[in-house]
């Protein structure tokens, strides 16, 4: 009995091994099926890459922009749609001048300047964006050397930050301190420099808007896979409020720009 059994265990055990080995053979052509499907999505990828397609599904970008009342910082991340569109999203930083402000010396020992100050200004202005868009690929690279083209358009939110600018001051007895425009003017104070951008923080207003652009991307990358671009355009930003920067000139709810940015990324 004892041998019956150990003998049927055996066949039990090989018939297992059998089955592992020799699948059936619909499960067969599936995997075929699935393995040659894979392979040709990926050689018709390679074509394509090999042709300049810029071929993805996600982008992510870090930017320097300078404009034309201004400068910044920002961060990108596209999605891939279809071969040439995209759905974007933007993040920016950036500082806002008045065209009119102009820096001046303020102060100096033995012929030399060492501070400066902007006369007449009233706060530093800057603005964080959150905004969404499309980009859509107007001639690709034709190679891997080549330069693709693509036109984009965003829209969104706005969060003006206004941070009073403060200027080291004296007095006509000599006492130094810190104030601002227009009070530096109406007393006749002696300006020493600027006080510094930590300087102010703790009064800090907001200002709310709206923001849109439109701009041409030039990408001369090396490899698809890498972003190396300039981008140029025109951008504008609407307040829920005044934004008051110089002292006596206008202020205003509207601001509107060129600008040029050089960017760098990956696709993936």
């Amino acid at each position: 009995m004892k041998k019956l059994f150990i003998f049927a265990l055996a066949w039990i055990i090989t018939s297992n091994l059998k089955a592992q080995n020799n699948p059936p053979d619909n499960y067969s052509n599936s995997l075929r099926d699935k393995k040659a499907a894979k392979r040709e999505r990926i050689n018709n990828l390679l074509k394509m890459e090999e042709e300049g397609d810029l071929i993805f599904n996600k982008h992510n970008i870090f930017g320097i922009k300078l404009a034309t009342d201004g400068y910044g910082v920002f961060f990108e991340k596209g999605k891939f749609k279809t071969n040439s569109r995209s759905l974007l999203f933007q993040f920016e930083l950036n500082e806002k001048k008045e065209y009119k402000d102009h820096k001046v010396a303020a102060a100096g020992f033995n012929g030399y300047n060492f501070n400066s100050v902007v006369v007449g200004k009233l706060n530093n202005f800057y603005q964080f964006k959150v905004s969404m868009g499309q980009q859509h690929l107007i001639g690709g690279k034709g190679n891997k050397n080549g330069v693709a083209v693509t036109a984009l358009y965003t829209g969104g939110l706005s969060m003006g930050i206004l941070k009073p600018y403060m200027v080291n001051v004296q007095d006509q007895n000599g006492n130094q301190f810190k104030s601002k425009y227009p009070d530096i003017i109406d007393s006749g104070y002696i300006e020493l420099g600027a006080a510094g951008f930590t300087v102010g923080w703790n009064n800090v207003t907001f200002k709310p808007g709206l923001n849109a652009k439109t701009a041409l991307r030039f990408d001369y990358g090396r490899f698809n896979e890498s972003i190396t671009a300039i981008e140029v355009g025109l951008s504008g930003e609407y307040y829920f409020g005044k934004v008051p920067l110089l002292y006596l000139v206008p202020q205003r709810n509207f601001f509107f720009n060129a600008y040029l940015a050089i960017m760098f990324g990956k696709r993936k």
